[in-house]
């Protein structure tokens, strides 16, 4: 073959292995949690497509067992459901055949690596499999690559330093071949390839035969990334943040071609020991690779009755919903006296019908929690940023405190010693071992914690966050002009141009839990899994500078003198407030303080409260936040099922029950729905990301979820967590997020986003916007048009409108 034939081999093979790459949506940091469409990357398949691939492929569930639907029938749901999903998916089934289906027993058969067939083989047993063996050695290199780069990254090739850097550590490693029983392995990693698109080149000529179709490839290339879905996620955050930069990253594909590389050093050990045998692997494969499409059409057919039942399921929830929305009159509030815009989040809408039932003088909104505002926190004095708005968003503005020279100093120095201890704790070695080795000390903490709890700590947050705040772009401070400008594009979406409370609250929210490696979840996913605190304090400090009321003025904005914006926060695990920077005693903190013991009494048995007493109540909520031991400090957005777009006043009577995500937007104040088109483009993409991850954690906490987190083992301080010492890097909800111990506390529904709008503009906006249409018309949600004139819901479904509910002729139930 030519030099440049070979060349133009490795470029298309390694665009093939790119599509499968593509295919990994990433996963944030463990301290700057947010939640994630784990298929995000394949929104442009209908999801019951993507459902039988990856059970073809890894034995991956998008749907539940069917033991779990069997438990729902005639409970949530009911024949008119069952009947409804089948009419809807267009099938023709009886529902004694359906219920039929239930008693089946369930199917596994999917697609094997070499090393599955090599495991399958009752002739060749080892101490341990080799796919564990294979994981372990992957995810420990991957660790200690990442923990220790001054030792572990010394390749300059920025291409093939990760594959290189892992060829010169399994090259020195005789253990496995001892470990294994596999005299010779070594000399099959010692003739593998030096760069990574050559042993992607080399195992593609010598595996694949010729005439399969490309597709076939990059299936295998997935199956393999499956195996390593953690750190194949990790590895997809770093390429989603380089191409904000529009650098380039190639760390997933070689963490790819490592993992094709133990499959070929496995075949070719096995071609070289046993000769019968692989005959029988290189025949089990080819058969494979030939029937894998027929494998994956099979997992389809096999589904269609399930996807029925996870339908019925989900009209099960909605059509009670659309009952409720069509039959309420608006509940407008007049001579406001408190404005409280609150986040989206699920866990705010209990707390507003709390905070809105002390008084009709109280208004509340609903808005991204990040308020807006396109900011990266900065702490004085250190190198140390983090961003404060949703991972689809690049910050484009840096804030930080002013002050003394001294005081930042002392900042950044303690900084650097909570965040180098913490570190030290963290490093996945030491999780076990630090106990042993501080011995008495730990002990002695252990000991106090347990008897005297303080309150959580968060080493960043408990930095002093009073300000007075600079915001900066390029290194340059914004001018009152700039600021105002930007205020007002915030005021616009929120809805809030006129009309202004004497007090308006900007309330943010955040969690208090300890001992906890996943606390950042349980924040604020829209602000980069911070709690809300910098960015209302920053707005609250931008909207009451009086240059910025000016300028505001000139933009035909007028903030009456008498209207302070007070920076407050929601603490969702004990849903106590927090107002920052208020001085003297008001009514509204009254009414603060009376919604909080309403809120509380509504919550406690969900988290096994069971006294009355708001003084008890209160003690007991705080108490949770502080039990190093409690592993259910709250339950953070669990049954999170829709998000409703509308004015607050049509919802204000409602119990939606904490699973409703609540944006306020009057579609009459929205001139050219631009608004509305930045809604369905940023919240509501946010809210699918919230909803399919907890679905996921559900449906396969194995492949999408983090297990146990009593056996949790936090790695590199941040990355992620093991379940126990070792096995891929764990991703996604611990089972104690989402599972009380008896019963399930999220059930997977795809979100349904009701949205009062003209249906001609919704619509406009999903043609313009491929994403928005991807994820409606292949399922990854469902969208509504509620009509609150003519009381109707409308669904948007197959590039159409279908009316799906009317009123009745009944009175609203309250």
């Amino acid at each position: 073959m030519s030099k440049a034939n070979h060349s133009t081999q490795l470029g298309s093979v390694r665009a093939t292995a790119l599509l499968a790459c593509e295919r990994i949506a990433p996963a944030w940091p463990l301290d700057q949690s947010m939640a994630v469409n784990p298929w995000w990357k394949m929104r442009d398949l209908p999801m019951s497509a993507v459902a039988a691939k990856l059970q073809a492929l890894g034995g991956v569930h998008l749907l539940m067992p069917k033991s779990y639907y069997r438990a729902q029938w005639q409970t949530e749901i009911k024949d008119s459901h069952l009947a409804k999903a089948a009419q809807e998916l267009g099938l023709v089934a009886s529902e004694t055949a359906l219920v039929a289906y239930l008693a089946m027993p369930e199917r596994h058969t999917h697609w094997l690596n070499v090393c599955d067939l090599l495991d399958a083989d009752p002739r060749h047993q080892h101490k341990m499999p080799w796919r564990d063996e294979i994981v372990q050695q992957i995810s420990q290199f991957t660790a200690l690559y990442f923990q220790y780069p001054e030792h572990m990254q010394q390749q300059v090739d920025v291409d093939n330093h990760f594959y290189q850097g892992w060829l010169e550590v399994i090259r020195q490693d005789e253990g496995i071949e001892v470990l294994m029983g596999e005299s010779g392995l070594n000399a099959q990693f010692a003739h593998l390839p030096e760069q990574a698109d050559a042993l992607l080149a080399q195992v593609h000529a010598a595996m694949f035969a010729q005439g399969l179709p490309e597709s076939v490839f990059v299936d295998y290339c997935y199956a393999l990334l499956l195996d390593m879905h953690g750190w194949a996620s990790w590895l997809a955050y770093g390429a989603w943040q380089d191409a904000f930069e529009g650098k380039s990253n190639t760390l997933l594909l070689q963490l790819l071609a490592v993992r094709m590389a133990w499959d070929w050093a496995l075949w070719t050990q096995t071609q070289s020991r046993d000769t019968k045998q692989f005959a029988q692997l290189q025949r089990q494969f080819g058969l494979q690779l030939q029937q894998s499409a027929q494998l994956e059409q099979s997992w389809y057919a096999t589904q269609q009755y399930l996807w029925v039942w996870q339908r019925a399921l989900e009209y099960a929830y909605q059509q009670p919903l659309h009952e409720q929305l069509v039959r309420c009159e608006a509940t407008p509030v007049q001579n406001q006296q408190l404005q409280a815009i609150f986040c989206i989040d699920v866990r705010s809408e209990p707390m507003r019908r709390a905070l809105e039932a002390q008084s009709p003088a109280i208004q509340t909104l609903g808005f991204a929690g990040f308020f807006g505002l396109p900011i990266e926190y900065s702490v004085s004095g250190s190198q140390y940023t983090r961003p404060q708005l949703p991972g689809l968003l690049k910050a484009s503005i840096r804030v930080e405190q002013t002050g003394s020279a001294k005081s930042r100093q002392s900042v950044a120095g303690g900084l650097h010693g909570q965040v180098a201890e913490k570190q030290t704790g963290d490093a996945a070695p030491a999780t076990f071992g630090i106990v042993e080795a501080k011995g008495l000390y730990r002990a002695v903490n252990l000991v106090k914690n347990t008897f005297f709890p303080g309150t959580a700590v968060h080493s960043i947050n408990q930095i002093d966050l009073e300000g007075p705040w600079t915001l900066s772009s390029h290194g340059r401070e914004l001018t009152d002009a700039e600021l105002a400008k930007m205020a007002a594009g915030i005021l616009g979406a929120m809805g809030l141009k006129s009309d202004f409370a004497p007090a308006v609250l900007l309330v943010g929210h955040g969690s208090s839990s300890t001992n906890n490696p996943h606390a950042a979840g349980l924040d604020c996913g829209a602000c980069g899994g911070q709690s809300g605190e910098v960015n209302v304090k920053v707005l609250a400090q931008v909207l009451n500078t009086a240059g910025v009321r000016a300028e505001l003025s000139v933009l035909g904005i007028h903030i009456p003198t008498q209207t302070q914006f007070v920076a407050a926060l929601h603490n969702t695990t004990t849903d106590k407030f927090v107002c920052f920077g208020v001085e003297g005693s008001y009514l509204w903190q009254s009414w603060l303080r009376q919604a909080t013991a309403q809120a509380q009494k509504a919550r406690a048995l969900s988290v096994g409260i069971t006294n009355e007493d708001a003084k008890v109540l209160d003690r007991l909520f705080q108490q949770r936040a502080k039990d190093w031991a409690q592993i259910r400090p709250e339950w953070g957005l669990a049954n999170n099922a829709a998000f409703i777009v509308a004015p607050r006043a049509m919802t204000q009577r409602l119990d939606l029950a904490g699973r409703s995500f609540l944006h306020d937007y009057k579609y009459q104040e929205d001139t050219g729905f631009s608004v509305l088109e930045l809604i369905m483009t940023a919240p509501m993409v946010v809210t699918n990301w919230i909803n399919l991850q907890y679905y996921a954690s559900v449906t396969d906490n194995l492949k999408y979820g983090s297990g146990n987190k009593l056996l949790h083992n936090v790695v590199g301080g941040n990355y992620g967590v093991f379940e126990g010492n070792g096995g891929d890097l764990r991703v996604g909800l611990s089972m104690q997020s989402i599972h009380d111990g008896e019963n399930w506390r999220h059930h997977p529904l795809r979100l349904s986003v009701y949205i009062a709008a003209p249906r001609d503009a919704i619509e406009a906006i999903i043609v313009k916007h491929q994403a928005v249409a991807d994820l409606i018309q292949n399922q990854w949600l469902f969208l509504f048009q509620w009509d609150t004139d003519l009381k109707q819901i409308w669904q948007y479904s197959a590039g159409q409108w279908q009316l799906v509910h009317a009123e009745r002729e009944v009175e609203c139930v309250l």
